[in-house]
């Protein structure tokens, strides 16, 4: 729909074709099974998601040489409520983890009959078929979404991108470095099966006076299992009968190096994703200096790329190119756990006149100062 045709309150020509309602299973991301069943792939999601979730955005008007704030602005109210169902943080939230773990995040801008935004709502990728035109504009055929099929064009659609092969779509990391996680993914298997199935028994009884009936085989074990069996029967001392003889089985080294090399895998998987490995709790090599500077370097080279995708994406989408709105995430928010660094960087900003006591204040929540009368 053009913005013509919103300015005009047309309604939408598309002929809706009803479709079968997409299946639960197909919602999440395809491949071998579910990739955030690695721990290592949902921490990283969640510290991404989260954390660009949890950064203040605001409006700016840039027209001229001004940039000044606009809190009444159609798309001020969707960063309050983008949806019947979402708030702000649960839709950036949505977003980010959708395309780190699909390379794509969709979402359908609404408009009401003046051509102004009115909300965004998701839509799973598994549901979105993309291609290009012969004028070049992108075509979105969304499929079975509210039990119809619908086809929009590229200015009706939010899309964020991970790194793309041919322009239209992005690609998961993961399929890019899908050996990395299919490996990750069969040493958590072997460990799952081999504590569930007990790969490694506890111990072997054998006999020194010859082999045991199958009657007297049977005793036996029972007899162990009720003496010896369980966390109540711990460190028990255990009596064997003449002839018997307890040997115990550890893990073999071919066993202690696969679980061991799936701390390789949480490093690896963390390169993937670009987060630094303490940011997911790998604290194998920590100390309290690389620490602070992995939640810099996080800031820096993680967040910071995806803060600039989201707001070119809002710029070309939403606002339009021509449009001198523009969306701004502000970074600073990060600063909100750091007390100390946050008034340090006030002191420099009064220091040099860049910011007031005042404009300060209200960043911080409080009432402004009122100067004392004349």
């Amino acid at each position: 729909m053009s913005f013509l045709d919103r300015l005009l309150g047309r309604p939408e020509k598309r002929a809706a074709v009803s479709a079968e309602p997409v299946l639960p299973d197909l919602w999440f991301p395809r491949g071998p099974g579910n990739p955030e069943n690695l721990a290592t792939v949902l921490a990283c999601v969640n510290a991404i998601s989260s954390g660009i979730a949890s950064l203040d955005a605001y409006v700016y008007n840039t027209a001229g040489n001004t940039r000044m704030e606009a809190p009444n602005h159609p798309v001020s109210r969707l960063i309050r409520q983008p949806n019947r169902t979402q708030t702000w943080p649960d839709l950036m939230e949505w977003a980010l983890a959708s395309v780190l773990l699909t390379g794509n995040a969709v979402m359908v801008v609404e408009y009401d009959g003046a051509g102004r935004p009115t909300a965004l709502t998701p839509i799973p990728w598994q549901c979105v078929q993309v291609d290009r035109l012969k004028s070049g504009r992108l075509r979105y055929t969304v499929m079975a979404w509210q039990g119809v099929t619908r086809t929009l064009l590229d200015d009706e659609v939010f899309h964020l991108r991970d790194r793309s092969d041919d322009g239209l779509v992005g690609r998961s990391r993961l399929s890019r470095a899908r050996d990395v996680f299919t490996g990750a993914a069969a040493l958590q298997d072997y460990s799952l099966n081999m504590w569930q199935n007990q790969v490694v028994p506890s111990g072997i009884v054998s006999s020194e006076t010859g082999a045991l009936s199958n009657d007297q085989a049977k005793d036996l074990k029972q007899q162990l299992q009720e003496r010896a069996g369980g966390t109540t029967n711990a460190r028990r001392v255990i009596v064997l009968p003449n002839g018997l003889k307890w040997q115990a089985v550890g893990i073999s080294p071919e066993d202690a190096e696969a679980l061991e090399s799936r701390k390789f895998s949480v490093q690896e998987l963390c390169r993937i994703y670009g987060v630094p490995p303490p940011i997911v709790q790998d604290y194998s090599n920590n100390t309290f200096t690389n620490a602070a500077q992995a939640s810099l370097w996080f800031a820096q080279n993680t967040l910071v790329p995806w803060v600039r995708k989201i707001e070119a994406e809002f710029k070309r989408s939403v606002f339009g190119a021509s449009n001198p709105y523009e969306l701004v995430i502000d970074m600073s928010s990060l600063m909100r756990g750091d007390y100390a660094t946050r008034w340090q960087s006030y002191g420099v900003a009064i220091q040099n006149n860049i910011l007031t006591v005042n404009e300060i204040r209200e960043q911080e929540g409080y009432n402004p100062m009122q100067e004392d009368a004349a």
